[in-house]
């Protein structure tokens, strides 16, 4: 199943006819949705008999049936050995990545914020280059030289929040209050050129949560603990 979402699926598969018919069959979900509705889209396919993964596409079009394409799968391990071949058909990097059928899409949600995350800030970039009127093309190359930066402080930033290393220590790599100090500059040049600033309002919000409970010179990764309401 590859549709717009479970509710197509439910749509298609939830009649007394189709029912029967995949009695013992294996019923693969491919479809974008919630942890929720994967594990609740297993239940009704394992009450009738038939077999279960759940899925997420970690791709564009052009990379599916491709080496570069990646395809999560949660379920029954021995289900995904048993077809891996079908799978890798699909993507040569199709995973297995736990029993639990929500798995897959709880990764897809986490995936797509971390991409949604670099777009959006792409987006605030290009609003502040062409606002003082920096040539694209060298914003492009400014961002090639100090993405590995970038990548660094977010790998830091898992790690450290994965061992619950909030204080910062002789590793720290930046404390919150060089990027707050930093933030403020960016929220005037936003607030002087009439930029939209609902993305960057939202990161203001945690920042703040976060030095007024006392962390303004703990590591980066101390925001961690303020993403919930």
């Amino acid at each position: 199943m590859n549709v717009s979402d479970y509710t197509a699926t439910a749509a298609l598969l939830r009649n007394e006819t189709v029912a029967s018919a995949i009695r013992d069959k294996l019923v693969v979900e491919l479809t974008s949705g919630t942890p929720h509705g994967a594990r609740e889209a297993s239940h009704w396919i394992v009450e009738r008999g038939a077999r279960y993964l759940d899925g997420a596409i970690m791709a564009t079009p052009d990379f599916i049936g491709t080496d570069g394409g990646t395809i999560l799968l949660s379920g029954p391990r021995e289900v995904f050995d048993s077809n891996r071949d079908v799978f890798q058909a699909l993507s040569g990097n199709a995973q297995h990545v736990g029993e639990e059928p929500g798995l897959a899409n709880a990764l897809d949600s986490a995936l797509l914020a971390l991409m949604w995350g670099a777009l959006f800030g792409t987006l605030n970039a290009i609003a502040v280059s062409q606002a003082e009127r920096i040539d694209l093309g060298e914003l492009a190359r400014q961002w090639t030289a100090t993405a590995p930066v970038v990548e660094g402080l977010v790998a830091d930033l898992i790690k450290r929040t994965s061992a619950g290393r909030f204080a910062s220590d002789d590793e720290t790599l930046s404390s919150i209050s060089p990027h707050y100090g930093a933030f403020q500059h960016l929220l005037e040049l936003m607030e002087a050129r009439k930029i939209d600033r609902s993305v960057v309002d939202g990161y203001d919000k945690i920042f703040r949560r976060a030095i007024a409970s006392g962390h303004l010179h703990d590591d980066f990764a101390a925001l961690s603990q303020f993403m919930k309401e």
